[in-house]
């Protein structure tokens, strides 16, 4: 087999063109055109895989890798290409060299969550390596090794549930898990200081055991009750290891299963005994009172003063409590059920949609006002779930050039149409302002929020102005937490009624309203303070009582500060396809997927479908003529990005737009490469048909 050594190895990889241009004359392999077979195609298998990945050849163990493990032993390359690997990996060569000794390279072996000496060589802080090692054979003989690592997972799982463990133990409850047969599953570490028992001594013991006959028989009902499926809270004694007796608040918060069952129940218990002594004491010295009051004024007055502290001190706590129960669930919210939520919202808005353009030609006309109800409704709870996420910091972000005084001219007429006659819109625009580095569809919406909150703190009329500004910071800290740079600046000014210091402390958090029932959510500044973080900004708010409210918002400024943005032109019409286009369609979920290959029928594509990531992989081998990917990222198995990889290097060209309901991933604003597109569900069609249309225009070398 004759190599030409201009053009092997393949440079679709970094590795493999640092490989090629390599001066290998210095080496025992020599030039690569006298290099063996079994190396030649075994290096080519290993700079095609993603994972690490190296070959370590000859007696001498001289390195070949790929670009996964380049980036997995990070300064020491590419100092380590076609270096003995003893060089690179120094101290820790011994204990690999242990696990696998050239007199043994007849074997495969392994390392399990192997923590390297120099730390450099680390995945992160204190994460260990899975390491295998295994032989290189041509024909008979063993000519080298190839080396595969990744970060250990048991590693990983341990410290996230250290980190569980120890809030947990922060909490100043007892916290704990009952299953279906009374016994104890999980305790933290409050029970200690509590019964004298350790958590992992609990486990497994009955209630009746832990606490005491006479405890479990005023609470027997209560457990009843909570695996029954009842939330309670009620106040009861409870033994303690000092034998004095305390009187405990107690929650019981059933747990079900996927199917709705009571598999158990969590118990939240403190200790009130302070308060309750007090309580009693109190109602003692009422009874009487009349008789006693000139002797016991002042015992009176110190017995109220600490009831008063105890019921602040219990809302303090109470109040946190609530506090960290609540941005949890907001975290788990956004998180567990955006994907299966926006997957049925964009299949009722888009199947609606549908129906409304076959009304629109006469048909079942007389259901038109469910429809439109049902859209209303829709596209409401598809709103809040993107606000949801947008505090969260999770909805994916298309961070691009945006002009931020094109955008607010642009919104002027929508504007003033939500203000109303009765408010006074003003810009004050900086000229030559800098381009900002945002998502425009997300600006767009935070703009129109604060006019919005604008528009509702001036009911009797007022004044608004909107201003841009280029903002330099030269020192860490100016503005919250940003670091020094350029960034742009957006405020909404109103001359309302503005916010008592109160209302301004708790603005940002979520569900926090001061609108009546019905007319606000709580979670639009909310949203607004997440998407700036998350696009790497900040928000500031200024507000006095009956003096009016600022709303600052913080962007960076575009790496080009002198590029001039264009806006998008609005399509006028839904664009339709080209002769012959096809496309191919990856979603897991049939009714949207059902939705998508209908709306491209309609449009004229000819289109292609797949269930999963395996099936879209067989349709990419197969040669079929295709112009465009369009897959959902949260598959089964191989998520939607590296469906893209394996695409793309199939089909180098291929255009990709990704569909997103939620996925972690998807959020960062390096996710996306050039030919790669992202549109959040739930969508209409017409942004599905814009969205393709312009894909397909674009020009991808």
């Amino acid at each position: 087999m004759v190599v030409d050594a201009g053009f092997w190895p393949s440079e679709r990889s970094k590795m493999g063109r640092q490989i090629r241009l390599h001066d290998w004359s210095t080496t025992v392999l020599g030039p690569v055109e006298h290099w063996p077979t079994v190396l030649r195609v075994l290096l080519d298998t290993v700079l095609e895989t993603p994972l690490p990945m190296c070959i370590l050849w000859g007696e001498a163990s001289l390195q070949l890798y790929n670009d996964a493990h380049a980036a997995a032993i990070g300064d020491h390359h590419p100092g380590a290409l076609g270096a003995p690997v003893a060089t690179s990996w120094g101290d820790n060569w011994p204990d690999l060299h242990h696990a696998s000794p050239l007199a043994e390279r007849n074997r495969t072996c392994t390392l399990r969550n192997y923590h390297p000496v120099d730390s450099s060589l680390s995945p992160g802080s204190n994460v260990g390596f899975d390491i295998a090692i295994s032989p290189i054979r041509d024909g008979q003989q063993i000519v080298g090794q190839l080396l595969c690592l990744r970060p250990s997972e048991e590693e990983a799982l341990r410290r996230r549930n250290a980190e569980i463990k120890m809030i947990n133990d922060a909490l100043p409850v007892l916290i704990g898990y009952v299953d279906r047969d009374e016994r104890f599953r999980f305790n933290n570490s409050h029970y200690e200081s509590w019964y004298g028992l350790s958590p992992e001594s609990l486990y497994g013991k009955s209630v009746r055991e832990v606490i005491g006959e006479e405890a479990y028989a005023i609470r027997e009902a209560h457990i009843k009750a909570a695996l029954a499926g009842q939330e309670l809270s009620f106040e009861a004694y409870s033994s303690h290891r000092d034998g004095k007796p305390r009187q405990t608040q107690v929650q019981y918060l059933p747990r079900r299963d996927d199917q709705g069952e009571v598999q158990g129940f969590f118990v939240l218990a403190q200790d009130v005994t302070e308060r309750w002594e007090a309580e009693q004491a109190l109602r003692e010295l009422n009874e009487t009172l009349e008789s006693r009051v000139q002797e016991r004024t002042e015992a009176l007055a110190e017995v109220y003063e600490r009831l008063l502290k105890e019921m602040a001190s219990r809302e303090q706590a109470q109040e946190a409590l609530r506090q960290a129960q609540k941005m949890e669930a907001v975290g788990q919210l956004t998180g567990g059920i955006a994907h299966d939520f926006n997957n049925m919202l964009t299949g009722i808005i888009g199947g609606l949609d549908l129906i409304q353009r076959y009304n629109q030609t006469g048909r079942h006309a007389e259901t038109q006002r469910f429809i439109d109800a049902a859209v209303t409704s829709a596209n409401r709870a598809a709103a809040l779930t993107h606000r949801l996420l947008a505090f969260a910091r999770r909805q994916p972000l298309n961070l691009k050039r945006v002009d931020i005084n094109a955008l607010v001219e642009s919104m002027h007429d929508l504007m003033v149409r939500t203000l109303g006659s009765h408010i006074l819109v003003d810009a004050q625009l900086q000229p030559d302002l800098w381009p900002a580095h945002s998502d425009d569809n997300q600006l767009e919406s935070a703009l129109l929020n604060l006019v919005i909150n604008a528009r509702d703190a001036m009911p009797d009329g007022g004044s608004l102005y909107i201003a841009t500004a280029n903002v330099m910071l030269q020192q860490p800290g100016e503005i919250g937490d940003m670091a020094p740079g350029h960034y742009v600046s957006l405020s909404v000014i109103d001359s309302g009624c503005g916010m008592t210091p109160k209302v301004l402390a708790a603005a940002f958090e979520p569900f926090f309203t001061t609108k009546p029932i019905g007319q606000g959510t709580g979670l639009g500044l909310s949203m607004i303070y997440g998407f700036a973080r998350q696009a790497g900004g900040h928000v500031q708010i200024r507000s006095e009582p009956g003096q009016g409210t600022e709303v600052t918002l913080y962007l960076p400024a575009h790496c080009d500060l002198q590029t001039q943005i264009v806006p998008d032109a609005p399509a006028e019409q839904v664009p339709k396809a080209l002769q012959g286009e096809r496309v191919l369609v990856v979603e897991d979920d049939a009714a949207v997927r059902m939705l998508v290959m209908d709306v491209l029928d309609m449009l004229g594509y000819r289109a292609l479908e797949a269930a999963e990531a395996n099936a879209a992989v067989a349709i990419l081998v197969s040669g079929e003529p295709l112009d465009l990917l369009i897959s959902d990222v949260g598959l089964p198995g191989m998520n939607g990005r590296q469906l893209a990889d394996i695409a793309r290097q199939l089909r180098p060209t291929l255009r990709v737009l990704f569909m997103t309901g939620y996925a972690e991933q998807a959020a960062s604003s390096g996710f996306l490469d050039k030919g790669m597109d992202m549109i959040s569900k739930p969508f209409t069609i017409d942004l599905l048909a814009t969205r393709i249309r312009a894909m397909l225009a674009q020009e991808l070398e």
